[in-house]
């Protein structure tokens, strides 16, 4: 089968490589989409960083460089391994991409297992990944999606898991004011989350073209310039004085955080979702004088069920994210370049590994 394979530092190769086999309590999926996502860029551009460095195998799954990308995929059930009688060949599903110790409880009631020690992801750490035809997941890691939910939209399943997280771990309520620094994937998916628990949206970024996107997707309510328009002033504008309830810090930069602890009313929560390559400053003295709590959020954890609820329910539509498809043979030249070098013209680029859809 084809698939991406991670070597290093720019060098990613598609070659054909052997299908993966069942074993017991794993299910094979033929992929349909696989999204790009902001860490597979980083470690294009920056890495090895999740991805273990060839010699130096990932103390779980065992494996290290060349790996297999991709994390953010749907698919259809392929054959299920011995002991899995909860699926059917023919299944919609996507994955939650952990690589997790086998002694860690991953039940329903854990709130934890995701800052585990030694977590990785699959299409990161190996086992695999949505960047290829196919691919074997335990049966822990398989979520089953209704088939009226085109296999498409489904990839987006997994970054819109990554923005409920970050919702939940902030405690906003309906009728809120939410202000989301930044609308690139992450930022509108969290607006889209937002807006679905009838919390009133304001979004930051400089980008006119994703501005535009956000509200023609109808998941904010306000979009602001911050080059043309005080964020701050504005926000106090529209919230009679008060200020935001909750931020969300989307983007890795330093003025947009700067902003969103300024935008906050007393006692509000700001929440740290974007990854920093670099230190961060933070201005603690009107953290203390606000009473601002803060905090950080990473990727999901028992977040999948209620995400794809939203999304089978109608609350959200991921379609107006999805603004490119291509094959895995142009991965780099029309993908990873596009979002390098020409963010703001894109959310989310799908890759269809078998060409299937295009």
């Amino acid at each position: 089968m084809k698939a991406a394979r991670y070597y290093g530092n720019r060098d990613i190769r598609i070659e054909d490589i052997d299908a993966p086999a069942v074993e017991p309590g794993t299910v094979a999926i033929d992929v349909a989409w696989c999204g790009i996502c902001g860490t597979d860029l980083h470690e294009y551009l920056d890495g090895p960083i999740f991805v273990p460095e060839h010699g130096h195998p990932h103390p779980i799954s065992g494996e290290s460089a060349p790996i297999t990308l991709g994390h953010e995929f749907s698919g259809v059930v392929a054959e299920l391994g011995e002991g899995v009688d909860d699926l059917q060949v023919g299944d919609h599903v996507v994955v939650e991409p952990y690589i997790i110790r086998d002694d860690v409880d991953t039940g329903p009631e854990s709130h934890d297992y995701h800052l585990s020690p030694d977590m990785n992801f699959i299409g990161l750490g190996g086992r695999g990944g949505g960047l290829a035809e196919r691919i074997v997941v335990k049966r822990r890691w398989v979520h089953p999606v209704s088939k009226d939910v085109p296999l498409d939209e489904a990839a987006l399943i997994e970054p819109l898991s990554v923005a409920y997280h970050a919702v939940e771990r902030s405690g906003v309520s309906a009728g809120q004011v939410a202000l989301v620094g930044g609308a690139g994937p992450i930022g509108a998916l969290t607006a889209a989350v937002l807006t679905a628990l009838d919390v009133t949206v304001i979004v930051s970024e400089l980008s006119e073209l994703r501005r535009q996107r956000v509200l023609d997707a109808g998941v904010a309510a306000h979009a602001i310039d911050p080059s043309k328009v005080d964020v701050v002033e504005e926000v106090r504008r529209l919230t009679d004085g008060r200020g935001a309830d909750v931020a969300f810090e989307c983007t890795s930069v330093q003025p947009v955080l700067d902003t969103l602890v300024e935008a906050l009313r007393p006692t509000g929560v700001l929440v740290i979702v974007s990854i920093w390559g670099k230190r961060a400053e933070i201005d603690l003295h009107k953290v203390v004088m606000k009473e601002l709590d803060v905090g950080g959020t990473i990727a999901y954890v028992n977040s999948h069920p209620a995400t794809i609820e939203l999304v089978e329910s109608g609350k959200i539509d991921l379609k107006p994210f999805i603004t490119g498809k291509i094959g895995l043979d142009g991965l780099v030249e029309e993908g990873f370049d596009t979002l390098i070098n020409r963010n703001e013209t894109a959310v989310k680029i799908l890759v269809s590994p078998s060409g299937e859809g295009l």
